[in-house]
């Protein structure tokens, strides 16, 4: 079907909300933006999908991430890797708890476990996750250092890598036979909340590779920014285990923020190369 065709199955059909397609209807007339979230499908590659949040096939929205999670799960099943389950961690991007919780459930419903953050989690952590738990996979949804308007769906494999080409381009063969249609019926017994165990974990890690032990005659001043994403409470929880004392953390950055509202990047997209 052509774009135009695309765009007009989504503002008529039932199976999509009514917000979603109250949002496309606002754009009728639009040629060109009706042309760019439609002329294509959301691309999958190693670092897993990246793309503005918004409805249509080539933009970040529950059912480009549920299409997405079919295709994974159709991957993990075709090498039997459905009993280790997927653990997935999200960032404090707009709309990454929703994008996450339709992973989990997309997962669920082919019968694979779903290991959920209950908050957001920085991606060091998610790694960890995946070993530590056994899991087969995981997901973090996040678009890294695009601007604020993104969001992202990244995979990774059973040692809490990045996916290999190889394995993307497995992954991106389910995708494209997967359907934006899809209907699937959740199974919420195969969702598992995790508590602070894995984070504590994480810390107690992280903590043995520490080379100041809080009694050494340095001792360091540290500066620290998150950039209103994910890392303030677990940096700052760590330098504390090691004995960091003078720790001052920039407050205007210090809490998660999806707009990043005193961050020039990636707040607003970098200036072209005039060179």
């Amino acid at each position: 079907m052509s774009y135009q065709e695309v765009y007009k199955q989504w503002c008529t059909d039932p199976y999509f909300s009514e917000e979603t397609r109250a949002e496309l209807k606002s754009i009728e007339g639009n040629e060109k933006e009706i042309e760019d979230r439609f002329y294509k499908n959301l691309e999958f590659g190693t670092a897993g999908l990246r793309g503005v949040i918004g409805n249509g096939t080539n933009r970040m929205n529950i059912y480009t991430v549920r299409r997405a999670s079919q295709g994974l799960a159709n991957f993990i099943i075709k090498e039997n890797g459905q009993s280790k389950g997927v653990a997935i961690a999200y960032d404090s991007r707009h709309m990454s708890p929703e994008f996450c919780d339709e992973a989990a459930l997309c997962l669920n419903a082919n019968g694979i476990k779903a290991y959920v953050f209950p908050s957001l989690r920085p991606t060091p952590e998610l790694s960890f996750a995946v070993r530590h738990l056994g899991c087969i996979a995981g997901i973090v949804i996040t678009a890294s250092h695009n601007p604020s308007e993104y969001n992202g769906y990244k995979v990774y494999n059973e040692k809490g890598c990045q996916i290999t080409e190889e394995a993307a381009l497995a992954i991106t063969e389910k995708i494209e036979n997967a359907s934006y249609f899809g209907k699937y019926k959740p199974n919420n017994s195969l969702i598992k909340v995790l508590d602070d165990r894995v984070m504590n974990a994480f810390l107690s890690e992280v903590e043995k590779l520490s080379l100041f032990d809080g009694t050494a005659s340095f001792a360091p001043k540290i500066v620290y920014t998150p950039l209103n994403g994910t890392g303030y409470k677990p940096v700052t929880e760590i330098l504390k285990r090691i004995g960091v004392k003078d720790l001052t953390v920039v407050p205007e950055q210090a809490y998660p923020d999806g707009d990043f509202p005193t961050c020039p990047y990636p707040k607003k997209k970098p200036p072209s190369d005039s060179r």
